[in-house]
């Protein structure tokens, strides 16, 4: 195949077009990471299995607290880890993660 230098790679699109489409590209990119920043799912899952746990710890019987040696174990761990999580999602409220500095865009010179 041949190319042909006169004709344009994507016809109908100028350059300010690619770049407000790559700047629109960039931002939802940055949306999508902060809502899948791991602190998000590493405290929204502690806070769950942590409801989970404390619950069972709360409705264990006499038998269940023996076994493990006096120790109600499930009402510790389960409020460890809804404490954690707690931890994990006030973090991420206290300090986001913060969005990449503007790119000057060639051109824009106002």
């Amino acid at each position: 195949m041949t190319e042909h230098p006169e004709r344009p790679e994507h016809p109908g699109y100028s350059e300010k077009d690619v770049q407000r489409e790559v700047t629109e590209l960039e931002g939802r990119s940055t949306t999508a990471a902060r809502l899948f920043d791991i602190r998000r799912i590493i405290g929204g899952l502690f806070v769950l299995y942590g409801v989970i746990v404390t619950i069972t710890g709360l409705t264990d019987d006499d038998a269940a607290i023996e076994k493990a040696e006096g120790v109600n174990i499930n009402l510790w761990t389960g409020l460890g880890m809804l404490l954690l999580g707690v931890f994990f999602l006030a973090w991420l409220k206290l300090r986001p993660t913060a969005p990449p500095p503007p790119e000057a865009v060639p051109g824009d010179d106002d």
